[in-house]
């Protein structure tokens, strides 16, 4: 008999759509670390990035019925978190229109004790990440979601070319533009 750690994604889905919710929650904990990290560097907020996952993971549980098992599972679970991604984005500039600056994004709101520990590394280290984390959440959609899911998401130029609908050499230009735009956001040399 197989592990659940050895059961592939594709036999775990069929169990769920089966109603084995257990095989889901394998799901969940295999992908969730992953997909958290793709939806962090997205929205560039750790607290909505928690609230994003969650989003993805009721989506897919209620489409895993239509998840094609011949595709990987990551792939199309990304799928569903970059459109939430982009649902919240759409949300939020509703929320600005209306609102003005007075939302999540404002002063005021940023304003939260630093829970890191003291340690001078880990403080340098998470300031780097927030900043980086920062500089990707202002890139455009068209450069920000190929850069995210060929970098750090580690997906070959034609799988993401294929989830986001365009070729692979488009993927790669918009790549090169994405690390060109970060460099002057964040007053680096460009490579």
């Amino acid at each position: 008999m197989i592990g659940a750690d050895e059961e592939s994604d594709a036999a775990l889905a069929a169990r769920a759509v089966r109603g084995e919710d257990h095989a889901f929650t394998l799901l969940m904990r295999r992908h969730k670390g992953g997909l958290y990290g793709f939806v962090r560097r997205y929205v560039g907020d750790t607290d909505a990035a928690y609230e994003v996952v969650q989003e993805s993971f009721v989506a897919a549980w209620k489409a895993l019925g239509r998840y094609d098992r011949a595709r990987p599972f990551g792939v199309w679970l990304r799928a569903i978190a970059l459109n939430k991604c982009r649902d919240r984005g759409r949300r939020q500039a509703v929320r600005r229109i209306v609102l003005g600056e007075k939302d999540a994004e404002s002063p005021e709101a940023q304003r939260q004790a630093d829970p890191a520990p003291n340690a001078e590394a880990v403080l340098v280290s998470a300031q780097r990440r927030a900043a980086l984390d920062a500089a990707i959440a202002k890139l455009p959609a068209k450069l920000k979601e190929p850069l995210i899911l060929t970098y750090f998401d580690e997906l070959s130029q034609q799988q993401a070319g294929k989830l986001l609908g365009v070729s692979a050499k488009t993927v790669e230009t918009r790549v090169y533009r994405a690390r060109q735009k970060l460099a002057q956001i964040l007053g680096l040399d460009a490579e």
